[in-house]
């Protein structure tokens, strides 16, 4: 089957799906994205997904490119179109197509592009039941990280980084020695009293919808948490250390830069961690 792409009301074959060369996404960053895990061909935490995405183009002043009902129909039909059983799909709006200038263009309508892909569980289970490595990097970034902007070159670097050494992400360190997230994922430890660390929304992070679920899962099992900024070094000594995203979902670490997590094996409380959200996902709520 070949892959299906919408552009700006029309479903195009893949291949030949395109944007204007003045489209503002592609000259000034100008736009926002997200992507929306499919678990059994049903789209995981979508209300989350679209409240985000509706508040980004808020904050960036750029219109809805139509009503959340329509789109959530034009999800689906991409969805279908690909054949999509377990995958992901990816929206972008940009302010839309006008004349290179760096003010906001008058009376132009957002671009609105959806993609889906296909993606194996099972390789995410192996990474899962080995646990991954991860490097830190210093935290380059604007300061609006809270918008899902899709000006990513800083996360671009960084992950490339990781993988130029052999990680699977990196964690990145703001001017303060503090962890703020991953490239493409939000960071959390445990420390040597079991207790779970992340650091709490604002502008220094993306409020992650995977993250945001998790916590609630905490919150309904009675599992305590910690919403505070941790360091490097209590990262490097840290009981257990983990990651969260819509495609990772609760993904164990193993070792960060040349500190070795715990036993060097998946943690207890991470493994647990991961089968409470699955559970969550399973149950579609």
């Amino acid at each position: 089957m070949s892959r299906i792409a919408y552009v700006n009301g029309q479903y195009l074959p893949h291949r030949s799906a395109n944007v204007h060369v003045e489209d503002r996404g592609y000259q000034f960053a100008d736009g926002v994205y997200e992507v929306v895990t499919v678990i059994g061909g049903r789209l995981i935490d979508e209300e989350g997904h679209l409240d985000r995405l509706w508040r980004s183009l808020g904050e960036l002043q750029i219109d809805a490119p139509m009503k959340r009902g329509p789109l959530k129909a034009v999800m689906r039909e991409v969805i279908r179109r690909n054949g999509i059983k377990d995958g992901i799909i990816y929206l972008q709006v940009t302010r839309g197509v006008a004349p290179r200038d760096h003010p906001f263009p008058k009376n132009i309508p957002p671009s609105l592009v959806m993609t889906a892909k296909r993606l194996s569980p099972e390789k995410l289970e192996k990474k899962a039941e080995e646990g991954v490595v991860v490097i830190t990097v210093p935290d380059i970034r604007w300061t609006r990280r809270d918008i899902k902007s899709v000006s990513l070159l800083p996360n671009v670097l960084a992950k490339q980084a990781a993988k130029d050494s052999g990680a699977y992400e990196a964690f990145q360190v703001d001017e303060e020695g503090m962890i703020t997230e991953g490239s493409s994922t939000n960071a959390w430890i445990i420390d040597s009293d079991g207790k779970i660390i992340t650091r709490p929304t604002g502008n220094s992070i993306l409020a992650g919808i995977t993250r945001a679920a998790l916590i609630r899962e905490l919150e309904k099992h009675g599992i305590e948490l910690e919403l505070r900024s941790f360091s490097v070094e209590e990262l490097h000594s840290a009981r257990e250390v983990f990651l969260t995203s819509s495609t990772s979902y609760v993904l164990p670490v193993v070792k960060v830069d040349d500190h070795v997590i715990g036993n060097g094996h998946p943690g207890i409380i991470s493994q647990k961690l991961r089968g409470i959200y699955q559970d969550f996902m399973i149950a579609g709520k």
